[in-house]
């Protein structure tokens, strides 16, 4: 575990970064497989428009193991940015090394220091082990209910 890093995504990271990304979309959440150009348009964007969002990387022995995927908006309640985790996935084989806290403790730890007002996440209902992440790590339910429209 002490061979895991967690750090900012670069540039040379994006086709490892994708192929972990397909995995999340595809086989964790059952969804179509997206375009090979526009995925990589995603991580290329926050790369280049790092006051959009950014990405954090879990790295093992030269190997991208996890990501973490933060989204920048702002809160007018509040009058300060706010962060939205959209993403975090760790690859089966890594589970149970706390990739995901660390992932998700960098995240919590770059918005304090970066004087955000708080960060906020969903998970699927269903997703227990990551409802129990969640709360260890400190997450509370929002007293916001969520809401969407297609």
């Amino acid at each position: 575990m002490n061979n895991i890093e967690i750090r900012k995504s670069q540039e040379a990271d994006i086709s490892k970064l994708k192929v972990l990304m397909e995995q999340y979309i595809v086989d964790f959440y059952n969804q179509p497989e997206p375009e090979e150009n526009k995925l990589k348009g995603l991580i290329n964007y926050l790369l280049e428009n790092p006051s959009s969002g950014l990405q954090f990387v879990a790295e093992e022995d030269g190997e991208i193991i996890g990501f973490a995927t933060l989204y920048f908006t702002f809160s007018t309640l509040k009058v300060k940015r706010q962060a939205i985790l959209n993403d975090l996935f760790v690859v089966p084989n890594a589970r149970g090394k706390k990739v995901g806290e660390k992932l998700f403790q960098t995240s919590l730890d770059y918005i304090r220091k970066n004087d955000f007002i708080s960060m906020t996440w969903e998970t699927a209902k269903d997703n227990f082990v990551a409802q129990s992440l969640y709360k260890k790590m400190g997450g509370e339910l929002s007293e916001w209910l969520f809401y969407e429209i297609r």
